[in-house]
């Protein structure tokens, strides 16, 4: 079984940063075969092409803002319309680059996201490490990232 682990996120951005610190907590983990730990930081192009590979499962882990508790960990399978986005190859936005890979005919695979409400992604200018909140949830959301791939494993 092929599975995508996609962290997305910016570190210079507070809890943006969450995907990031996912993926550190994960590749000191022994995954199983067929699994591939990616860091695609705000490199959206990047991923849109990984996506094209033939896949069994991806799975991306970000900052979900959705209105819960900071640190509040979801599992969410996204709906992608048809509608054109904008990619910018120099920053970060999922919605777009799964309507991008959509468009191209790739990603015919489940795609889930593992989120994490987010607390503060810092000013303007930046601020780099996650909330006591969020960091918090890091190695959760490594667990269930962990637990989607032995799912996916037992029902394939």
């Amino acid at each position: 079984m092929k599975v995508l682990i996609a962290c997305i996120g910016n570190i210079f951005c507070g809890d943006d940063g969450f995907g990031i610190e996912v993926a550190r907590v994960l590749s000191k983990r022994t995954l199983p075969e067929g699994v591939v730990l990616r860091d695609f930081g705000i490199r959206g192009l990047d991923l849109a092409y990984a996506l094209l590979d033939p896949w069994d499962l991806a799975i991306l882990v970000d900052a979900c803002p959705r209105g819960g508790a900071p640190g509040t960990v979801y599992v969410i399978e996204p709906e992608i319309d048809t509608q054109r986005g904008d990619l910018d190859p120099h920053s970060m936005n999922p919605v777009n680059v799964l309507r991008m890979v959509r468009s191209l005919g790739g990603a015919s695979c489940p795609i889930l996201l593992v989120g994490c409400e987010p607390e503060d992604s810092g000013p303007e200018e930046g601020k780099m490490g996650l909330t006591p909140a969020v960091s918090a949830a890091v190695k959760q959301a490594a667990d269930r990232v962990e637990l989607l791939i032995a799912e996916a494993r037992i029902e394939r």
